[in-house]
């Protein structure tokens, strides 16, 4: 029970409102968390949500893989540039678990407002092309797919 309630308290503020956004915009949920093998990675490693969508018109499976991620802490910069040192070891991890899974960094729409505003940050999706889902999770909306 006290190991469930410390896994259930790790999930990220918007975990849930993420969730829903991708579900209303046709994606099923695979993974909650999506485990990257510790026997091939070398740590335990779980990005927030692994997610599949069939594209009808080109007879394909879309698959993806979301870390989600609130922005609440004082320095949103600082707490960007740990998101980010996260991101790329999930990167990493996806190549040698599933590579066709492409990884998605899920910011709530006001941090990636105030992100935006700041010449680094454009400068660093660039440079490692970060993948964004930007929401919104008062209404549980995606607001856009930054690829």
């Amino acid at each position: 029970m006290l190991l469930n309630t410390i896994k259930i308290m790790a999930r990220d503020l918007y975990h849930n409102a993420v969730r829903a956004a991708l579900e209303k915009d046709g994606w099923k949920i695979t993974h909650d968390p999506l485990h990257l093998p510790k026997k091939i990675i070398g740590a335990k490693l779980e990005i927030d949500l692994g997610l599949q969508k069939i594209i009808i018109a080109e007879k394909r499976t879309e698959k993806i893989a979301v870390e989600v991620k609130s922005f609440i802490k004082p320095s949103i910069i600082h707490e960007f540039h740990a998101v980010l040192g996260q991101y790329l070891g999930y990167i990493v991890g996806l190549e040698k678990v599933e590579s066709d899974r492409v990884l998605y960094l899920a910011m709530p729409q006001n941090a990636y407002e105030i992100l935006t505003e700041m010449p680094i940050f454009q400068a660093i999706v660039d440079r490692f092309n970060l993948k964004l889902i930007i929401f919104e999770p008062k209404n549980e909306i995606i607001i856009a797919w930054i690829k």
